[in-house]
């Protein structure tokens, strides 16, 4: 897989995890987290060319995926990603909550998603 592809395959499985949940289906959701991850893994393989192409998310049309793009490069691209999450978490909703806590985790030195 290329670059863009598992950029895309990200987008694909944080949308679908979303609406998994939306729907009260853990089981699918949990799978679609874990395929979410594993891109992760793979573009952080790429080292930060990898991070790079999935800053690309910051602008996704929905806010599920630009927050979750912004958590995992919040080390990388901290200027970047918090302001994407700190207008994300004005809102309501999961993904305004995932961004308060993103925020809270980072502000609080427990913030994991992407170590050295």
């Amino acid at each position: 897989m290329d670059l863009e592809e598992l950029v895309e395959a990200f987008a694909k499985h944080t949308a679908d995890q979303t609406d998994a949940i939306f729907r009260g289906d853990a089981k699918t959701g949990n799978r679609h987290a874990q395929k979410r991850i594993d891109a992760f893994k793979k573009l952080r393989s790429h080292g930060d060319a990898g991070r790079d192409a999935l800053a690309v998310l910051f602008t996704h049309p929905r806010m599920d995926v630009r927050v979750m793009a912004a958590a995992y490069l919040l080390r990388h691209r901290t200027a970047e990603a918090k302001a994407v999450l700190e207008e994300a978490s004005k809102g309501v909703g999961l993904a305004a909550f995932g961004a308060s806590e993103s925020l809270k985790r980072w502000e609080e030195g427990t913030w994991a998603l992407d170590p050295e």
